[in-house]
């Protein structure tokens, strides 16, 4: 199945702060700006979106049905949510370094558990027989996009993503082919 992800584009509060589950405004211009351009190249796949509004803003302006699945929202970060980053406590930052799959930052939710819920966004797909999607998501729900195998454990998937060091721009727009 051919996934043609797009990351949300810079939200207008969020500089130096440890954001996941808050819903973010971005740039109502710049949204209007890149649905335009995607618009002319994007295949006449389904269109799904995080319901956050950093993503859902741009789905909605593709001039196409969007479905929106919480399993695509970005972790959860609990008690970290709007904090700076560097008023988060040293040693729970430290504490998630050291067990980036499985420690919950925030006491919210683990990468495991992100992990498992994409995985299941993507069982769901399969029981489809979608040729392709759209997805209009976050930098963390791409990273493990980008590791899925559907031979691989949630747990392998979510070690690859935890030692890889991957980048993906607000705006960008990444196509994988996942075999399911």
């Amino acid at each position: 199945m051919k996934l043609i992800v797009i990351r949300h584009l810079a939200p207008l509060q969020g500089e130096g702060l440890c954001y996941g589950h808050t819903d973010l405004a971005v740039d109502a211009q710049a949204n209007a700006q890149a649905a335009a351009s995607l618009r002319a190249s994007l295949p006449s796949f389904p269109v799904f979106s995080s319901p956050l509004q950093r993503c859902l803003s741009l789905a909605s302006l593709l001039g196409r049905t969007v479905q929106t699945d919480d399993r695509l929202r970005e972790l959860n970060f609990g008690d970290w949510e709007m904090q700076p980053w560097d008023r988060i406590d040293r040693a729970d930052i430290d504490a998630w370094a050291a067990d980036t799959v499985y420690y919950r930052p925030g006491g919210a939710e683990s990468l495991l558990q992100m992990t498992t819920r994409v995985s299941a966004f993507l069982r769901t797909l399969q029981a489809q027989n979608l040729e392709g999607v759209i997805l209009i998501t976050h930098a963390g729900v791409l990273k493990i996009l980008s590791q899925w195998e559907a031979a691989a454990s949630d747990v392998d998937i979510a070690q690859r993503v935890a030692s890889r060091d991957m980048r993906f721009s607000y705006g960008s727009c990444t196509q994988l082919d996942i075999l399911m």
